[in-house]
């Protein structure tokens, strides 16, 4: 009897416990919320990327004693019988025996049907980095060598490329010498070879980088940005990529801090974010709280969740896809120490509305402050 009684009051805690996490303010549509390590041997860690393979889903980001530094590699962690592998270093920086730089920014890639693509910069500085990559057969096992992008290309900067027509590859890049200026960099050839479209700003009206590329009907596409301008910045093209209107700004503030976005399956937009515009006239702003929000149309956005919202800053530069599951997949830097893995239900995700830029009020919750704002 004593037994049952345990058995039915850990029942109840447990299904309290859950039903708690789903009630909490912002927090629905949440299945998995962890690090992908506890320790490493190396004190920081960002710029977190995630692709899904055949075998499972892959992380890459750059880890080292601090960025900028020399120590500074590609660190790899696959998700393999529902745990994260230790993180194996793939990639660094090394010139010759007296010369090394950080790597910077990995991007992740699965081709549909081939290998994994890994592209990252290699440079002193984001304003004189040159691009590489690597390739793997085995989902993130093992990997090539190195190799160096042509002269002038990066490849994606930050946020996954996407496949057009089954078969040209369009990724979104940016450069940052003389201006912030967007760009992007298509190949026929899964990376084999590459052409360049824009620059498509000047770098002095609006500065921009980082952009992520959404999906609309009748191939229309939508590319938001981070800004220097205090806001989100948008840009269409209405034929497939290769022209694109000016850059202008979203009604969602932005804290000069990167970002990342993705069309879901049912066509509604998903957008990782920190819902913070920075205080005065000042470009930048604190990097917490970070958020989800989704829209039908790219105009309008609703608020839906809040991953993060410790006044402790430093949660930002997401990742974020689509898994063949339905599930939608975050990777984030956790205050450049680790970096964070989240799992949605992309159909418990809420949708309120967000009115003049500010994150709605809601019964529970309070928001830190810079999280409410207004776009200028």
């Amino acid at each position: 009897m004593i037994s049952r009684q345990i058995l039915i009051l850990f029942s109840a805690c447990v299904l309290f416990s859950t039903v708690h996490a789903q009630t909490k303010p912002w927090k629905r549509g949440i299945v998995t919320d962890e690090f992908v390590f506890d320790t490493a041997s190396f004190p920081e860690s960002h710029a977190s990327t995630i692709a899904e393979t055949p075998k499972g889903l892959v992380i890459a980001w750059f880890g080292g004693t601090k960025e900028r530094n020399p120590d500074v590699e590609i660190r790899v962690s696959r998700r393999v019988n529902g745990k994260w592998t230790a993180p194996v270093s793939v990639a660094d920086g090394v010139q010759n025996d007296t010369l090394r730089y950080p790597t910077w920014n990995p991007v992740l890639y699965q081709v549909p049907g081939g290998d994994l693509l890994l592209f990252y910069k290699i440079g002193p500085s984001p304003s004189t980095w040159k691009g590489w990559m690597k390739t793997s057969k085995d989902a993130g096992v093992t990997w090539s060598a190195a190799h160096e992008l042509p002269q002038g290309f990066i490849g994606p900067v930050k946020n996954k490329p996407v496949l057009l027509g089954g078969k040209r590859l369009l990724a979104p890049s940016s450069k940052e010498g003389n201006g912030w200026r967007v760009h992007f960099e298509e190949s026929d050839d899964m990376g084999k070879t590459w052409n360049m479209i824009g620059p498509i700003n000047d770098g002095k009206t609006f500065n921009a980088i980082q952009p992520s590329i959404l999906f609309y009907p009748g191939g229309k596409l939508q590319i938001l940005a981070r800004s220097q301008n205090r806001a989100i910045l948008e840009s269409w093209s209405e034929d497939g990529g290769n022209t694109w209107s000016p850059l202008a700004k979203t009604s969602l503030p932005n804290n000069n801090s990167g970002t990342d976005a993705v069309t879901l399956k049912d066509g509604r937009q998903l957008l990782v974010y920190n819902h913070v515009l920075p205080p005065g006239n000042e470009a930048k702003g604190a990097r917490t709280p970070l958020n989800i929000s989704l829209s039908k149309d790219g105009k309008q956005w609703f608020a839906s969740l809040i991953l993060e919202d410790s006044p402790v800053s430093q949660y930002s530069y997401p990742s974020v896809i689509q898994g063949s599951d339905g599930m939608v997949h975050v990777v984030y830097t956790w205050r450049r120490q680790r970096i964070k893995y989240v799992k949605i239900d992309p159909s418990k995700l809420q949708m309120v509305e967000i009115k003049d830029g500010q994150w709605p009020a809601m019964a529970g919750y309070t928001a830190p402050k810079g999280a409410q704002v207004s776009i200028d």
